[in-house]
């Protein structure tokens, strides 16, 4: 089954959601890009698609757009990660006038607007355990008047492919899996948030009684993908960085040891790190304590919860490691195949461990008669 991730077909997944510019949430492209991203899951055959409706109202003064968000600690990064080496300040750019590609600059040009939001998701059935289900998940808005190539179309292109291949009709697992796609994640996580307080309550309850069927199967753990691909090391003396990959690249696998189910979210990222060096072509996978910011942080306290990314999020992406986070520079051309390369390896990971988690095996498919053609 992981072999079926391909490089191509993740790149063009990513492109196909750059042509929603950077999907700023409360925005008409933010609602097309919804729409775009449930007809390919429709396609894939996750035709069981959903919505969560809620409504944002940003607090006073936070505007639409980015979080302004800072540990009191210059030293201390989300999560509560040390930081070290050269850092590079951090922020979200608001200015239109940055982005030097007039289209682009046309296409994200429309501001976020307070009210109602929506975010897609779909589920492969467990064929034996209905009732339970690992939730994997991505952000499918961004900011900073880029295209959201890595921020997050990366991680939703990601969880994308693997509804896809989780889809296929020779596939078949004895548990539940849900494939989520969030929304409002860069305001504060709302729309993971949204979906947790309207459906933790329904876990694991059969509806209709006796049907067999449970809209909400019990959370047995949270993986969200947030920035798949870069990983260029730490910025020079001199602010600049390097224009390749460094040798050590990796994917980074977190769990928050504040969380009250921090043992349990331990054992579990261990589990995708054993998938990672059975699964993975090119790249290794390391494991950090410090979870944050992420559509993950919802759960943590309810369920297991994890998040892949490039680089640590306190540590790395906090001292500036990726110049393109939250800036016009997040467009689909400025990376390179070892790039895409990373954020597959990331695919294979997951694939490999949610496909052992849920007992996934391929079966023979259906036999066309003339009949049922």
């Amino acid at each position: 089954m992981v072999g079926r991730l391909d490089l191509e077909r993740y790149k063009a997944t990513i492109k196909g959601l750059t042509q929603f510019g950077d999907r700023r949430q409360g925005t008409d492209r933010n609602r097309a890009a919804i729409d775009w991203i449930e007809a390919q899951l429709k396609s894939y055959g996750c035709t069981n698609t959903e919505r969560i409706h809620y409504d944002y109202q940003p607090p006073e003064g936070r505007g639409g757009g980015g979080r302004g968000r800072g540990a009191q600690d210059p030293n201390i990064g989300p999560g509560g990660a040390r930081r070290r080496g050269v850092r590079m300040p951090e922020g979200v750019n608001n200015d239109p006038l940055k982005q030097p590609d007039e289209k682009l600059r046309a296409l994200n040009s429309q501001p976020s607007t307070p009210g109602a939001r929506e975010e897609v998701f779909c589920t492969k059935i467990g064929a034996t355990h209905p009732e339970e289900m690992y939730i994997v998940g991505g952000h499918m808005d961004g900011i900073g008047f880029g295209e959201a190539a890595n921020d997050d179309g990366s991680g939703t292109a990601l969880v994308m492919e693997l509804a896809r291949i989780f889809s296929s009709p020779d596939v078949q697992t004895e548990r539940s899996i849900r494939f989520a796609l969030w929304n409002n994640e860069e305001t504060g996580t709302n729309g993971a948030r949204a979906y947790v307080a309207q459906r933790k309550d329904l876990q694991g309850i059969e509806s209709p009684a006796g049907s067999g069927k449970y809209p909400e199967p019990k959370w047995l753990g949270m993986i969200q993908h947030d920035m798949m691909m870069f990983d260029h090391g730490m910025p020079r003396k001199d602010g600049s960085m390097s224009p390749v990959q460094r040798p050590e690249a990796d994917v980074n696998i977190e769990y928050a040891v504040t969380s009250k189910l921090a043992d349990a979210a331990m054992q579990l990222a261990h589990k995708f790190q054993f998938a990672n060096e059975k699964y993975a072509t090119d790249y290794p996978a390391t494991i950090g304590p410090h979870m944050s910011n992420t559509d993950s942080g919802p759960f943590m306290d309810l369920t297991p919860s994890i998040s892949l990314r490039e680089l640590e999020r306190g540590a790395q992406i906090g001292n500036g490691w990726d110049p393109n986070h939250h800036q016009p520079t997040d467009v689909y051309a400025h990376y390179n195949d070892d790039d895409f390369r990373l954020g597959l390896n990331a695919a294979q990971t997951t694939l490999g461990a949610v496909a052992q988690l849920t007992g996934a095996k391929t079966v023979a498919p259906p036999l066309v008669t003339e009949r049922n053609q």
